[in-house]
């Protein structure tokens, strides 16, 4: 039997008409590609509103000096807060490098501890190789960086948590990112206002900044929302 002439023509069209791009996810400006997946149950409450959104929900409040800040507040090693066997310094070497490129031995009840690898930083999109990491020098050549400084968290709110609090903020993988050594010190203590990344990665950059102080509630201040518009900007 031969099909009605509307309803031939109506499944010729579906046919031709293909996907919506906008249906996409992987179209959506707001995705992060440079962003790794999460990785922690701290990730799964995360707002699905735009970074600019979320930015805008933020509490503006005027700058404070660190002046009573204490690091070993935050806890003083790396945890292994996963419960994966491995420290947070290992589980962000092994994400975050050149897929292929890693050398992991077991150590322990770890069985990535990282020897070796090749990882390119984001901050300044340097690569960088290391063929020994047990060695000191080398060890010290790649650092795991707190997006959001521990010091800049205690300005903003953290200096009122608890210990655990402190802790667990210090050892989410979302705000952790294995960098260039020399670079993690050049932007030590540093809010967007004062530092940031090349221009390529401040979108990404900006992105992560924002989510990591939505999520802990958080306070920025106004020279700090300004520059991370601007890095918004870039997306």
């Amino acid at each position: 039997m031969r099909l009605p002439v509307l309803l031939l023509l109506a499944l010729l069209t579906s046919a031709c008409a293909g996907t919506d791009p906008s249906s996409d996810p992987t179209n959506d400006p707001t995705n992060d590609p440079a962003a790794p997946a999460p990785t922690d149950a701290s990730t799964e409450a995360d707002p699905p509103a735009k970074p600019a959104q979320l930015l805008a929900d933020l509490r503006v409040t005027d700058r404070r000096q660190p002046d009573d800040y204490d690091r070993d507040a935050f806890g003083s090693d790396w945890v292994d807060t996963d419960g994966n066997g491995c420290n947070q310094r290992d589980d962000v070497l092994l994400r975050d490098a050149v897929d292929g490129t890693t050398t992991v031995a077991e150590q322990g009840a770890c069985d990535h501890d990282v020897l070796a690898g090749t990882w390119i930083d984001p901050y300044t999109g340097t690569t960088l190789v290391f063929d020994d990491l047990k060695d000191l020098g080398q060890a010290q050549a790649i650092q795991i960086d707190h997006v959001v400084p521990l010091a800049e968290a205690w300005v903003s709110g953290a200096d009122g948590w608890t210990d655990d609090e402190r802790r667990t903020f210090a050892n989410d993988l979302t705000e952790l990112l294995a960098v260039d050594g020399p670079t993690n010190a050049s932007k030590s203590d540093d809010d967007p206002a004062a530092w940031r990344p090349r221009k390529s990665y401040q979108c990404a950059y900006a992105r992560r900044w924002i989510r990591v102080k939505h999520r802990y509630d958080l306070e920025v201040d106004a020279s700090e929302v300004d520059a991370l518009r601007d890095m918004l900007g870039y997306c």
